[in-house]
């Protein structure tokens, strides 16, 4: 883990907790070095979107299977 009085490192660890991988994380930080902010929001926006999309897909998942424990516990499976 990165010292706190390292920004850079601190960064990087914060990009690899969100779940980027080592080549996207030196990306950003490449893009942030360079001052291209703009392209930098761009690539977390496009990663943060991906993240939601597999987040609403596990939701979808969650949810047939609480239907599912619902009508187990209601006697309602088979019928």
């Amino acid at each position: 883990m990165a010292e706190v009085s390292d920004t850079w490192g601190t960064l990087y660890q914060n990009l690899l907790d969100a779940g980027c991988d080592c080549s996207t994380a030196n990306a950003c930080l490449a893009l942030l070095r360079q001052n291209k902010t703009a392209e930098l929001r761009q690539l977390l926006s496009s990663y943060r979107f991906c993240l939601m999309d597999d987040l609403h897909d596990q939701q979808r998942k969650i949810d047939c299977l609480d239907f599912l424990l619902y009508r187990l516990e209601k006697g309602l499976m088979g019928k």
